[in-house]
């Protein structure tokens, strides 16, 4: 199966499919790309490449590079972005196998499956450049400062890679970095994921420190991977690959965090869990600036790799819809299968962008009792990353949850405020979320915009949909030629 290896070959990929612009001026990181990087999203515009860095001649900066769903679909080699959440999970649906041809035919699933494990390399395009010691700098790198009153420059989609300390599996997260200095930047790892679990796990065991690796650039299924919500502890290098279609290359560096072989730039340190500090603001993708009222860990820069004439890659936040738009989209397609193997009744899901993802999200069921809207609420509202959505909605199967007028249809024809609207208060938020006067602590809105069966309808039957008489739309199909319209 052909698979995108890296940065640069996605790139051409993208160039050859009309998605990709090149800026050959000289241009500032500081403000003036993510100006221009958010214009072009805006406009839904391509992918673009920054050919000429002011201060960094030596590199290149890409932005803005999942600029399409169909694109990421076709660079990934899917029709459907959930056939990769089915291949994880697909095979733990039916029943076991009874004969001998069942068996064998497991047995090749379960050793096919060695084809996404991650893959040791001892060579990496990055060793074309080894900086360390004094001479490694933040101060190198071509990190944007996305907005203007943010704290500083930020490496914005820089994948945080560390050792799991109990699992010993790889977490591999997208976490923002505030260059706090030459060889110093703020780790912002939100309390709900992996990286901050690892820390607070760590510090149980006694440990001041993890060995830690910022990787920049990668290819898409990779990149992609970074920012998906990957249930703990299944490990990222491995889901990578599941999302590649083939196992990723890693090599070990000599802090002993395997990272992609396939990087542009790897950051190569530890972070102190001695050192906390502010951080912030930023400029984050509700479009508001975030001031955090909690300290974060320092990551410190031993050493920095990077390829020859190295490509660079950040996003750029704010309101949406920005790149993060076909981020979260895939997301969504890529865990469905997931939350179907846990709930079967759901048969899609919608996490609007304008919802900020986070913000709100439609679930449709196949409903079977009394109570199964609240069900599915209260079960999605504990789930993974799903539990931070802030507001969920629940509609019949025949309601698209991709049409927002076929949801606000059922929400104002199947709801009675005062039973199908449940408040959870006092709950767990997502951190970002500036409606909470607590950070990460506030409440939960789910409406069961379902029709309701009788016991939930006062004992009496729901109203009969309208239709037209199937004899008069024979006949009307059959004219519409003659009608002149």
């Amino acid at each position: 199966m052909w698979v995108v290896e890296d940065l640069r070959e996605y790139i051409s990929f993208l160039e050859s499919r009309g998605m990709l612009k090149r800026v050959k001026v000289t241009v500032d990181p500081v403000l003036e790309i993510p100006e221009i990087l958010r214009r072009i999203m805006y406009s839904r515009g391509p992918a673009v490449l920054f050919e000429k860095l002011k201060g960094h001649p030596e590199f290149r900066l890409a932005g803005n590079i999942f600029c399409s769903i169909d694109v990421l679909k076709e660079a990934l080699n899917v029709n459907r972005l959930e056939e990769i959440g089915e291949r994880l999970f697909e095979p733990l649906k039916g029943p076991p196998p009874r004969t001998l041809t069942e068996k064998i035919r497991g047995l090749g699933e379960i050793l096919g499956f060695g084809r996404y494990m991650p893959k040791k390399t001892g060579k990496a395009g990055f060793q074309d450049n080894v900086i360390e010691g004094d001479k490694a700098s933040f101060r190198l790198i071509p990190a944007m400062k996305i907005w203007p009153k943010d704290g500083g420059r930020y490496l914005t989609y820089a994948l945080v890679t560390l050792r799991d300390p109990v699992k010993d599996v790889i977490n591999m997260g997208v976490y923002r970095v505030m260059i706090a200095g030459d060889k110093e930047g703020v780790v912002h790892w939100q309390i709900h994921k992996r990286g901050m679990q690892a820390h607070q796990d760590a510090s149980s065991m006694g440990e001041e420190t993890i060995p830690v690796a910022l990787v920049i650039g990668s290819d898409p299924g990779t990149l992609l991977t970074g920012a998906l919500p990957v249930p703990y502890p299944i490990d990222k290098h491995l889901f990578a690959g599941i999302v590649r279609g083939r196992g990723l290359p890693v090599f070990d560096l000599p802090n002993g965090v395997p990272v992609p072989a396939n990087a542009e730039i790897v950051l190569e340190g530890y972070v102190d869990l001695r050192d906390l500090r502010r951080e912030g603001p930023y400029g984050d993708h509700f479009g508001y600036y975030d001031k955090p009222d909690r300290l974060f860990p320092t990551f410190k820069l031993e050493r920095i790799w990077f390829r020859d004439n190295p490509i660079y890659y950040g996003s750029v936040t704010g309101k949406p819809p920005l790149e993060d738009v076909v981020i979260g989209k895939a997301a969504e397609r890529i865990f469905l299968p997931a939350i179907q193997t846990l709930l079967p009744e759901v048969i899609d899901i919608e996490l609007p962008p304008y919802g900020v993802f986070q913000g709100m999200g439609f679930v449709s069921i196949k409903k079977r009792y009394p109570g199964h809207g609240k069900k599915v609420l209260l079960a999605l509202m504990g789930l993974g990353q799903l539990s931070l959505t802030k507001i969920l909605i629940v509609v019949d199967h025949d309601i698209n949850v991709h049409n927002i007028g076929e949801v606000l249809w059922a929400i104002s024809s199947h709801v009675d405020p005062q039973r199908d609207v449940m408040i959870i208060p006092y709950s767990h938020a997502d951190e970002l979320d500036p409606s909470t006067p607590i950070p990460r602590y506030g409440s939960k809105l789910g409406i069961d915009a379902t029709r309701k069966l009788p016991e939930e309808y006062g004992g009496r039957e729901w109203p009969e949909e309208v239709s037209p008489d199937p004899d008069t739309i024979k006949l009307v199909d059959k004219r519409w030629s003659e009608y002149g319209l």
